[in-house]
């Protein structure tokens, strides 16, 4: 039985702190990804999102772990191409980056399950998802788990909540959906918080998709934090070489935004291309990771 969204308190109260980091940061990323180009100036910067010099570059330096004009630099395309696979077989091999093996997927330490091809042509039926937004570094986050683990992550920005869970639940719409932030709170601390990636206690996952999308889904976690792939790569890595288009589709896809970081998939050129939770949380998300591995 399909069970919608009704009104809440959550949603009927804004959860966004006001003046939150992560608006001015926002602003501030949708300034030097319009005119990363011409190189805008701490002081431009300031002016557009209302705050001094000073006052912007401890926020921005707090929130990023890096400067504006070093997360500036680390938006362009030309450091988008440093990210990519120069050559080496990437998603096959041991990393460079800190991987102390290949049983080791990714920064978060994530251990993944997959429902069965049979559990997701019932499109969710017999299955409980249990929901709650939380304040995250890139927004409101939308955390969806099940008893199996984490199934959904999506972010939305204050108005936005609604959509977001539209979007979400309709990807397994005979499930059954229940508000309940304190079995999300636990996953909203965990996921957010490098200091709590640990491998001794692994993300629990459940990813539920096609074969197809579930091989991509895998094959993303297996980039590591500061690095990237292109899509003919990931297509390669799967034994589709020929799927790019495909794996797009699956990369866009991902219900797990962020712990299956799919922010790390890039156009050949090392253009960002989309995102489904839009290009400026993108290069938020890469930026914000360019300053935990810097």
């Amino acid at each position: 039985m399909n069970t919608r969204m009704k009104p809440t308190a959550i949603l009927q109260n804004d959860i966004t702190p006001e003046g939150s980091d992560y608006d001015v940061v926002r602003r501030a990323i949708e300034k030097i990804s319009l005119d990363y180009r011409d190189q805008p100036s701490l002081e431009v910067l300031a002016e557009e999102v209302g705050e001094t010099p000073t006052g912007l570059q401890k926020l921005f330096t707090r929130w990023a772990g890096l400067s504006p004009k070093a997360f500036l630099q680390a938006v362009t395309l030309d450091h988008a191409r440093r990210l990519l696979d120069s050559g080496m077989p990437l998603l096959e091999t041991s990393f460079e980056l800190g991987m102390s093996g290949p049983g080791r997927l990714h920064d978060l330490f994530v251990t993944h399950e997959a429902m069965s091809p049979g559990d997701y042509k019932t499109r969710g039926a017999g299955l409980t998802i249990r929901y709650g937004y939380h304040i995250s570094p890139f927004g409101i986050a939308l955390i969806m788990v099940t008893d199996r683990g984490l199934a959904g992550l999506a972010f939305c920005d204050a108005g936005g909540e609604r959509a977001a869970f539209a979007d979400m639940s309709g990807r397994w719409p005979n499930a059954t959906y229940v508000e309940d932030m304190s079995a999300t709170q636990p996953y909203a601390a965990r996921v957010f918080d490098p200091t709590q990636w640990r491998a001794d206690q692994p993300l629990r996952v459940v990813m539920i998709g096609t074969d197809f999308q579930l091989r991509v889904w895998e094959a993303l976690l297996r980039i590591p934090m500061g690095r990237a792939c292109t899509y003919s790569s990931i297509a390669a890595s799967i034994g589709a070489p020929s799927a790019s288009r495909a794996v797009g589709a699956a990369v866009g896809a991902n219900p797990m935004s962020f712990v299956v970081p799919c922010h790390r998939a890039l156009g050949k050129s090392g253009a960002l291309t989309g995102y489904h939770w839009g290009l400026t949380r993108k290069r938020a998300i890469l930026g914000w990771e360019a300053g935990q591995v810097s």
